[in-house]
């Protein structure tokens, strides 16, 4: 059996748990809130931290999560777990007529009465799978507590990647189930919490076994009365641990409580439901059965109205199109976009779904529509060189369905050069084709959201000025003003922002990438970039962003009540965001290829109407067109100039990839000098992996094999203020651990931070005059000689750091050791590094520094 026991690696469990809707009134409202949700956040939070495979650290817990919220965090999860990545979900689960997807409906759900994807505000399962297969984790585990969730099972069986993904049901397919009892948790979580929370070793395939046998010895039925049955699929063979307590001392096991029994079968929401269902039933019979005929689309929304509310107990629902003639399931378009393009393109197929473009006569939809991102790097990469795999996959190292998603209809990039880029280096072989609109569907600016603060005071000085010259400006404002942006590669506004950075001296990427040094790897979008600078309120108030115009108005999904306000500054020499249509055909696909052109058309025609126009200037665009004016000259965002002119023109095709290729180079293979402080004093703090050599082992994951990096041990106040532990250069990890190993030790003295600092600084920045590359020295200490890097001392090495520009990460085993003007504080500000103490969590942040120097292991 390949049964994987995740300990000791780094897993996330991802917990959510959806008891409160935005919408629950008739006739496009879910069926109610789910107050027994609660409860089983709660209780299976608390059953994993003590189950000893999650670390408290490890599990997240989203209570009631819109859409966006949760993509965010599922990507987090999946991108983050290596060993068990663990997903569940309790909400209120639907599906179309059709059966063929399962919906999961977050806070922000609503229901559209139709065919398929009548479901905005909810995720397909199709979807989150794609998503956790993109994950490196060795097995999944997806725990789905909600009406039809045995509905999941054809779509798991019939995707590629399935492998590692082991699934978990609460009920068969098809079958509504009852949350029970609003004071306990629902009656599938209780069981599955029973069965986690006991002494030992707990695999997957006891929980599956378990689930079913307790689910019948209970009695449980389902609404429609059957016996309740949870499923599970799985490859064979396939398993993982998923809790391994530690035994109790004897005695000290409370004997758990009895199952409660079984609800009545219109209990709590779903009495309130069947009262919903009878006024509607009367409803119709009001507005039917005598007079004139009404028309077609209100008799078949009242009809689909009626039809959720019959059948929407429990927590989920299910749609059917109600008219005479029931509706055909409508032809479903597949939209791929940039990821910070996504809320806004999504909220436009929303309301495209509604609209007249869409409906037909008899009151159907025409066409559904799904909308999904990915990096703006790898959509490019694939459309350009992978469309046969992307067709059909062969391995699993080149996979574009399981890391980007399905073959999209219609791609929307954030810009034009995008195409361009795809076009130029497209293999011969392609079996895509791309027609993409000769006019963009709009425009946003890129901006330097700038601290209110610390903002520019002059029209001409925001705007006009280069962007360097604005982040000069703003560090003569105050020197410890920072500057971040989105990831390069996983968003166009990141690529974009990262022109402007290297126009100054292209040749030297590297120099640039300094002026946007920060802790840890860049956020991957914009939005996430805005949404996480408010964790830390002084970070918050003297860090500005380099993100698109649109989002001062847009915002973004987190709570903004103590977000610090932003002024728009708009440099000449970065390049706007330009969406643009591009009708992407398929090779074999010819049968449909007609309805395909007349569904795509229809919604480019939509967006580029009135009523697309309208949901674009809601989210804070320009007009693609003249002197790009705002969509909606009426409510401007605060802090955004209603004429920025001179305004920079799109991006070329050769300067994106320029921009990406520089990136890639000054972030490629790294540098790494580690000082360890090996006096006397660090005796108490040396072993363990909390100590310094601990601490400097754990962040060698972040080093490749292609980086170079040597250890210094400091000690001795002579001349010779260290010894050589490790010699500069390339080395695996394991030969690194055995060489700090042996070669580290506490000496009998003190040492000596001015001669070790200066003697670094000296050799990285020879060693950058050989050839570019990402530098960073590290020194980790207890600080116990700290009196030796003072007054004239300290100034010479604050400026040997400032003009060597090279980051000076300094790591203090002692809590207060990153106080404003302490040595350490100065030393990493002025190099352009981080300064961490015993107040951060040193192991995983001294990682992320070193990692992002680094091309990294794990």
């Amino acid at each position: 059996m390949a049964d994987v026991d995740p300990r000791g690696l780094v897993n996330r469990a991802l917990l959510v748990g959806v008891s409160e809707y935005d919408l629950t009134e008739p006739p496009h409202g879910v069926p109610g809130d789910l107050p027994a949700v609660k409860h089983d956040l709660n209780r299976l939070q608390e059953v994993l931290q003590r189950g000893g495979v999650f670390g408290e650290r490890e599990i997240t817990v989203a209570r009631s999560p819109s859409l966006d919220e949760f993509s965010r965090a599922l990507r987090t999860a999946a991108d983050e777990a290596e060993g068990l990545l663990l997903l569940y979900f309790a909400g209120h689960g639907a599906i179309p007529s059709a059966g063929d997807e399962l919906f999961l409906q977050m806070r922000n759900a609503s229901v559209v009465a139709g065919g398929h994807a009548v479901f905005p505000g909810a995720e397909m399962f199709t979807t989150v799978l794609t998503v956790l297969a993109t994950s490196r984790a060795r097995r999944v585990v997806v725990v789905l507590d909600c009406c039809f969730a045995g509905n999941a099972a054809w779509i798991w069986e019939t995707f590629p990647d399935k492998r590692r993904v082991l699934l978990l049901m609460s009920v068969q397919a098809n079958h509504r189930i009852d949350a029970g009892d609003p004071r306990t948790p629902t009656p599938f979580t209780e069981e599955l919490c029973r069965l986690l929370d006991v002494d030992g070793e707990v695999r997957f395939s006891h929980l599956a076994d378990g689930l079913r046998r307790r689910m019948a010895e209970a009695g449980r039925k389902t609404v429609r009365g059957d016996d309740w049955e949870p499923q599970s699929r799985s490859v064979p063979d396939e398993d993982v641990l998923v809790s391994a307590r530690a035994a109790r001392p004897p005695g000290r096991t409370p004997a758990p409580p009895p199952p409660p029994p079984p609800p009545p079968p219109w209990s709590g929401t779903a009495a309130r439901l069947r009262a919903w269902a009878a006024a509607g039933a009367a409803l119709l019979r009001r507005v039917l059965p005598s007079g004139p005929p009404r028309p077609p689309t209100l008799r078949a929304a009242l009809l689909s109205a009626l039809a959720v509310a019959a059948v929407g107990v429990g927590y989920g629902i299910v749609v059917s199109a109600g008219d005479d003639a029931s509706c055909a399931p409508p032809l479903e378009l597949r939209v791929l976009t940039d990821p910070d393009l996504e809320p806004t393109v999504r909220a436009a197929a929303d309301a495209y779904l509604t609209s007249d473009g869409n409906t037909s006569g008899a009151g159907c939809r025409r066409s559904g529509i799904t909308v999904y991102s990915a990096g703006a790097a790898d959509a490019v990469t694939t459309l350009r060189g992978q469309t046969g795999a992307w067709q059909e996959p062969h391995d699993d190292d080149v996979n574009p369905q399981r890391d980007v998603g399905p073959q999209p209809d219609v791609w929307i990039p954030a810009s034009r050069a995008d195409v361009a880029r795809v076009v130029q280096g497209q293999d011969t072989d392609a079996v895509a084709a791309l027609q993409a609109d000769d006019d963009p569907l709009a425009y946003s600016p890129m901006v330097l959201a700038v601290p209110q603060n610390l903002a520019a005071e002059s029209l001409d000085e925001r705007r006009g000025p280069t962007l360097n010259a604005m982040i000069d400006a703003l560090r003569e404002r105050d020197e410890q003003a920072e500057v971040r942006r989105p990831d390069p590669e996983f968003t166009d506004t990141g690529l974009l922002a990262t022109i402007g950075l290297y126009r100054t001296d292209p040749r030297d990427p590297g120099r640039a990438e300094r002026r946007v040094v920060q802790p840890g790897p860049p956020s991957p979008t914009a939005a996430d970039l805005l949404c996480t600078l408010p964790d830390d309120d002084a970070v918050d108030d003297r860090t500005a962003a380099l993100v698109p115009e649109f989002l001062m108005k847009s915002g973004i999904g987190c709570d903004s009540a103590r977000r610090t306000p932003r002024i728009a500054q708009y440099p000449v020499d970065v390049p706007g965001l330009e969406p643009v249509f591009v009708r992407v055909r398929w090779q074999g696909a010819e049968r449909d290829e007609a309805d395909r052109d007349e569904a795509a058309g229809r919604f480019r025609s939509w967006l580029t109407g009135e009523r697309g126009q309208e949901v674009l200037a809601r989210d804070g665009f320009r007009s693609a067109s003249g002197e790009r004016p705002l969509l909606d000259t009426e409510d401007v965002a605060e802090g955004v100039l209603r004429d920025p002119s001179p305004l920079t023109e799109p991006a070329g095709r050769d300067a994106m990839e320029a921009a990406l290729a520089g990136y890639r180079g000054a972030n490629g293979p790294g540098r790494v000098l580690f000082l360890l402080d090996s006096s006397g004093s660090m005796a108490g703090q040396w072993d363990g992996p909390s100590g310094g050599p601990g601490l400097l082992k754990q962040s060698l994951g972040g080093l490749g094999d292609q980086d170079q990096y040597g250890v210094w041990a400091v000690s001795g106040t002579g001349e010779d203020t260290y010894d050589t532990v490790l010699p500069f250069g390339h080395h695996t990890r394991r030969d690194a651990e055995r060489a700090i190993d042996g070669r580290a030790e506490v000496e009998d003295a003190e040492a000596d931070p001015y001669g070790a600092l200066r003697a670094a600084l000296d050799v990285m920045e020879r060693r950058g005059a050989e050839e570019e590359r990402p530098d960073l020295v590290v020194y980790v200490t207890d600080d116990e000689d700290a009196a030796r890097l003072t007054g004239d001392r300290l100034d010479l090495v604050v400026g040997q750091a400032r003009a060597a520009e090279v980051p000076v990460t300094m790591v203090s085993l002692k809590s207060g050791g990153c106080d404003p003007g302490k040595p350490d504080a100065r030393i990493s500000g002025a190099s352009g590094g981080r300064c961490l103490d015993a107040d951060d969590d040193l192991g995983a942040a001294l990682h992320d520094e070193v990692a992002r120097t680094g091309t990294g292991e794990d």
